[in-house]
Formats: structure tokens, sequence, C-alpha cells
């Protein structure tokens, strides 16, 4: 990607790393148009409809687009392969560059007014959860410790050890609330359940103007489970041909 300065930023977001599916436009630091569906399963058939509707809102075209941002998990399988397929076809055909961020990260950038430890966590199924932990920085957040997977004994053991004073943000926080409560964390509420795909494109923003971006052919999922990602690369392999 050339220098930006001056120049028209228009930025393309993507997130359906979990059960709810998010686009969102940017024009620099500016969103200027969303869409969102809560009902899981329904990536697919979402994501193009909704890329339409933003364009529409914005009153732009996709030949107007300079970049694509999307959510590259943890998360959930199906969505996760939706979401950077779609990221890679539209960039790919316009030659554009691609910025693949974490679904905690994103959640967090949500908390970066928040002026305490912040933890990100994700419903993993199979009674686990994805979680990292942040605290405010300029700019935004900044990860404390490398994001990692375990059932919720574990991450309230975790909130424990850091003194309890912890504000919990995600699915995961509402599904075991009561025992991450426990060990002296907050909640936030239903509304901060999910990254969005709004908050990815303006956190994602920064890294183009800084040409932080890389080829499309480039993302790669975030996996924290290794049958994820012996799962990813068995469906890599179908989807290119092979055995699987």
């Amino acid at each position: 990607m050339g220098r930006t300065d001056g120049a028209r930023v228009l930025i393309l977001a993507i997130e359906s790393s979990t059960p709810r599916s998010s686009v969102a436009l940017a024009e620099r630091d500016v969103v200027v148009a969303s869409a969102s569906l809560g009902v899981p399963q329904r990536h697919g058939e979402f994501l193009g409809p909704a890329l339409q509707f933003c364009l529409e809102q914005a009153g732009a075209s996709v030949g107007d687009v300079t970049g694509v941002a999307v959510g590259v998990g943890p998360g959930l399988f199906t969505g996760l392969r939706v979401g950077i397929a779609t990221a890679q076809t539209f960039a790919a055909a316009r030659s554009l560059p691609v910025v693949g961020l974490s679904g905690l990260d994103v959640l967090a950038f949500r908390s970066r007014h928040v002026g305490r430890l912040v933890c990100t966590a994700l419903d993993a199924r199979r009674r686990e959860l994805f979680w990292a932990f942040y605290r405010q920085a300029p700019g935004g957040m900044q990860q404390v410790a490398e994001p990692q997977v375990g059932d919720a004994g574990e991450l309230a053991a975790e909130i424990a050890a850091q003194g309890g004073d912890c504000l919990v943000v995600g699915d995961g926080g509402l599904r075991y609330g009561d025992e991450l409560a426990a060990a002296g964390a907050d909640l936030a509420g239903p509304a901060d359940a999910w990254p969005d795909a709004a908050d990815l494109a303006q956190l994602a923003v920064p890294r183009f103007l800084r040409e932080e971006t890389h080829e499309p052919q480039s993302l790669q999922p975030i996996y924290l489970r290794r049958a994820d990602a012996r799962i990813g690369w068995q469906e890599r392999g179908r989807m290119h041909g092979g055995a699987g």
C-alpha cells in the first residue's frame, strides 16, 4: 500500500469468529457504516449483503475500499474460515493490503477507557474459554500476557492471582459469570459480549496508515487448541484439492 497521508483511507472490516457476524467501513478514524447479525451459523449468507449495505450507507463503491481488516480468532472454526476467506477473496481481487487482528484484542479495545485490568474472555465451547489480560496504554490497550485457553476454574484462579480487581468482557464471562465473580471479577454486560467489526476497523486503521499490512494469502487464523489447528490444516488441504 502506498503512502496514505492526505489520501482517502476507507477500510473494510469483517468479524465472524464468534456466533455474531459484523461488517463495518471506517474512513480514517470514523466508522461510516456498520451491520451485524446475532444469529449463529449464518456467517456465509450474511457477509456479502452486509458489505453491500455498508457501501450503500457510506455512499461508496468497492473501488473506494483501500484495505481489508479481518478478525482472525481465536474463535469458532466455521466463522473464522468464512470471514478470512471472504477477506482474502475481496482483497486479492483488488490487490488490497490486509490486516488480521485477534478478537480478544478487539474486545479489549472497546474497553480502552477503563482504567483497570481488563480480561477478554470468549466462549470456546467444550466447557472452555479463550482469554487474555490487558491494561490501558497510549492509544489503546496493551496485552500483558499471552492468550490462553482453559476452563472457567483456571481463569478464575488467574483472576484471583491478579488480586481480583478485574473487568471481564465477553460472552465467556457471561456464561461462567458465577465462577469468575467469586474470584473477585466484575462482569461487563451483553453489549460487550462479542468483538465487533466497527471496533476492529478503528483498531486497524492506524496499522494501514503506518503500512503495517500483509498480503491476503498470508492471513492465518489464531488457534489456541492443537485440535483446532489440526482441523484447520485438514480443511485447508481439502480446499486446495488435498485428501485432507
